[in-house]
């Protein structure tokens, strides 16, 4: 396994990161822990989970994720032999049901959000705590282009002077965005460097053969700014894995199970994957690890976060760390991505 520093501190953690958001939905704490230990066993010591997890987000489930996590670490032990990730939720439709709905990334929010995760984590400690998505309305989660819409939204300066209150109180190490714009992140650099605040160590954003818009403007400063990808949907919901191939719907597969997950589902997304698998198995390669050698290569990528139903899909995911694409697989990569790019971004 990889290891590579994240951002400018003093943690190295796996080319590849354990995704968690199937756990206590499409998968029960069995599942998980047995999830856990075939990682460690492959190397990885980055886990990356969420206040809102499982998804999709309900409330007979929120906090199912960090809960399950927390007794892995009371039964089985070795919290430090991990990089722990964990993010606050922000605004948004259909999740009232956390601190009564009015998100805000401001101090009484980031208070209450990040001790109830240390609690239900069984840790004293977080190594990386995320702005999951941002306060202010802005284009992610599949919106392109920007609309700019006037709306009042807690001060940057408040949100980095608490977060720097918790890492001085030991409660988090690092801090880091997601679902981010270049604008966002800039911004927060800025201000880290003017007030001595914490400075961001990365950003986890969507990135994959379908989706490679953070190359636009994003990838420069991940590099420049040591700010890397935490690359989350690296497979497309499942999509360049070939499973959904000709509308196929395997039972008990993400698309299949949940309406919601239509982001990569559009005609120009299937044709692509079409493309995109085709070009993988016309190479000898599996394509869902032709797919994910692809985004852990990438410069600006510090970790490519990995999911996973079942054993032999982990194991699957795991085994793309030893692929490195030949250079006629990149350039027929490089030939579909021009003809069609980012059909679902």
């Amino acid at each position: 396994m990889d290891y590579r520093q994240l951002g400018r501190t003093d943690l190295n953690v796996s080319a590849l990161c354990l995704g968690t958001m199937t756990w206590g939905e499409q998968n029960n704490a069995a599942d998980a822990f047995a999830q856990i230990e075939r990682a460690k066993a492959c190397g990885i010591n980055f886990i990356d989970t969420a206040e809102m997890y499982p998804v999709p987000p309900r409330a007979q489930t929120y906090s199912k994720t960090e809960q399950i996590i927390g007794d892995y670490f009371k039964q089985h032990g070795g919290r430090a032999d991990w990089v722990l990730a964990s993010k606050i939720a922000g605004p948004g439709n259909g999740i009232d049901y956390i601190r009564g709905g009015s998100l805000k990334h401001n101090r009484e929010h980031i208070v209450a959000a990040l001790d109830a995760s240390l609690k239900r984590l069984q840790t004293d400690w977080i190594d990386l705590y995320q702005l999951h998505w941002p306060e202010r309305p802005t284009n992610f989660f599949g919106q392109l282009g920007y609309k700019h819409r006037d709306s009042e939204f807690t001060p940057l300066e408040e949100t980095l002077e608490v977060l720097d209150e918790q890492v001085k109180a030991g409660k988090i190490r690092h801090i880091g965005l997601s679902n981010e714009t270049p604008w966002g992140t800039m911004k927060f650099l800025q201000l880290a460097e003017q007030r001595g605040w914490p400075r961001v160590a990365s950003i986890q954003n969507p990135y994959n053969l379908l989706n490679r818009s953070f190359e636009v403007g994003l990838a420069e400063i991940a590099i420049r700014e040591a700010c890397g990808l935490l690359a989350y949907s690296p497979l497309a919901f499942g999509m360049l894995s070939g499973k959904y191939e000709g509308g196929a719907r395997p039972a008990n597969a993400r698309i299949s199970l949940f309406s919601r997950f239509a982001r990569y589902t559009n005609a120009q997304s299937e044709a692509a994957c079409s493309r995109y698998v085709a070009l993988a198995r016309e190479h000898g390669l599996d394509p869902a690890q032709m797919a994910l050698a692809f985004v852990t290569a990438q410069p600006f990528v510090t970790s490519n976060i990995i999911g996973a139903t079942s054993l032999e899909q982990l194991d699957s995911n795991l085994a793309s760390a030893k692929l490195q694409l030949p250079e006629e697989v990149l350039a027929g990569i490089e030939a579909i991505h021009l003809q069609q790019p980012n059909p679902a971004p």
